[in-house]
């Protein structure tokens, strides 16, 4: 019964660090990374991007955001291999990992999903949160239960 509550707990996990390491690629290897939000971006800017990079200061600004956007990819996949990697069933049946994880990514939702609200309401990361504040809720339901 218990191997069942450990899978219970691990599987959102696991694919959650998937989605994560997906969506890191993803805006790494797009060459236009801020298109893939570009309502909620234009939105943000309170202009489109081609006003934006109409303008010629900004010539270089879509190098400039490609590289920040890169980074960023880089850091969403790290933390998705991080949960990964240690929401596998052989770690997660030790008590202090699994509180680890649920520490570290219930900051990580909580904060992401407020500040989608607060900064990109009409993003569809906004879904996307939601989706993870699901997940972690079925990992903690199952913590609670082993």
């Amino acid at each position: 019964m218990n191997e069942r509550k450990i899978s219970l707990f691990s599987i959102p996990l696991l694919i959650m660090g998937i989605t994560m390491i997906f969506l890191g690629a993803r805006w790494m290897i797009v060459d236009e990374p801020w298109m893939l939000d570009k309502v909620a971006n234009e939105e943000r800017l309170e202009m489109s991007f081609d006003q934006l990079f109409q303008a010629e200061i900004n010539n270089t600004l879509p190098g400039y955001l490609r590289q920040i956007y890169q980074f960023f990819g880089l850091w969403v996949g790290v933390i998705g291999l991080f949960i990964f990697l240690f929401s596998r069933t052989s770690l997660t049946n030790i008590s202090k990992v699994r509180i680890s994880l649920l520490i570290c990514i219930g900051i990580m939702i909580l904060f992401g999903t407020i500040m989608a609200h607060m900064l990109i309401p009409s993003s569809p990361f906004v879904y996307l949160a939601w989706a993870l504040v699901i997940l972690y809720s079925i990992s903690l339901y199952a913590h609670k239960s082993i």
